[in-house]
């Protein structure tokens, strides 16, 4: 089969032909209908190192595809592409406890473009409601991404008024509208600004991290919650405590690797719930073949891509 492999550490990933891979104890064999490249995929598929734990491997967190029975399965997270072979690949091997049978409104190509964005966005949702948020405004950080998009989309379903937080709020207006976005603002700056800012926020989905969280994390009204689930803006947090102890604000962390089934199941039901397929869609910004990943990878790292990018391994 082809397939994109990362043969040693720090080198780009480069098209191959390679054996399909065998089923173990507890796994099933699907061939690949669609994957999708998302933020760590592009890391990993450009030769940056700390996403892939072992190499020869072949990089992709998503697998959207039909079993030897027929069956349509999408795994998301659960090692692939990191731990072991993922889905940039004509064939992958999963385990079944990790699969999600593809719900019928989406077949497996929007199942593919929903993947670990749309995941981690619903698990951002479910986890700012279980906290329980004061009235007022919710604001989405990295909102022109695959993440930022659904958490969007999500959050205006569920009632809540959207801010959505973009460096690229000219070209994105409109679509970051269409999503539900009551209003379109400025990226948060770089720079952590002081502990405690005026207060504006019930809850925040940051997908950016550094700066912007911190900053996020200051404006945030007394009793509210902040979901972190990226870091395309950095990794460090140089903030205070005072938001945390002087207006009681939550910062919880999302997690989307190794999940629970039955957290896992729940954020789908959740997204089959509240996002038509014309929505899923709408986050689609093109389909590619393997051999143009490592191109588009670059241009994801860049912050250049609006929402999701498809790719057809069979192609």
């Amino acid at each position: 089969m082809r397939a994109l492999v990362v043969a040693r550490p720090g080198e780009p990933a480069a098209l191959v032909e390679r054996d399909a891979p065998v089923a173990g104890d507890g796994e099933v064999v699907l061939r690949t209908d669609w994957t999708s490249v998302n933020y760590k995929d592009a890391m990993a598929a450009t030769g940056r190192q700390g996403i892939l734990r072992s190499t020869p491997m072949t990089p992709g967190i998503d697998a959207a595809g039909t079993a030897p029975d027929g069956t349509e399965w999408v795994v998301t997270g659960a090692g692939l592409g990191e731990r072991r072979d993922g889905g940039f690949a004509q064939a992958v091997a999963v385990e079944r406890a990790t699969a999600v049978r593809v719900p019928q409104a989406y077949g497996t190509r929007l199942a593919a473009a929903i993947g670990t964005a749309g995941v981690t966005a619903a698990l951002s949702v479910l986890a700012l409601e279980r906290l329980g948020l004061p009235d007022g405004p919710v604001l989405v950080t990295g909102a022109g991404g695959g993440v930022g998009g659904f958490a969007i989309a999500l959050l205006a379903a569920r009632g809540r008024e959207v801010h959505a937080a973009t460096g690229r709020a000219d070209e994105l207006g409109r679509h970051l509208r269409d999503l539900g976005a009551a209003e379109v603002v400025d990226r948060r700056g770089a720079e952590p600004g002081r502990p405690l800012q005026p207060p504006q926020w019930a809850g925040v989905v940051d997908a950016a991290g550094g700066g912007p969280l911190v900053n996020a994390i200051a404006q945030t009204l007394p009793g509210g919650a902040v979901a972190a689930c990226g870091l395309a803006a950095g990794a460090d947090l140089p903030g205070s405590v005072l938001p945390f102890i002087l207006r009681g604000v939550t910062l919880t962390g999302i997690y989307s690797v190794d999940l629970p089934a039955a957290l896992r199941q729940a954020a789908w039901d959740l997204l089959v719930q509240h996002l038509p397929a014309s929505t899923v869609e709408s986050l689609v910004d093109r389909e590619a073949g393997l051999e143009q990943v490592p191109a588009l990878a670059q241009e994801v790292l860049a912050g250049r891509i609006r929402g999701r990018v498809l790719v057809a391994p069979g192609r």
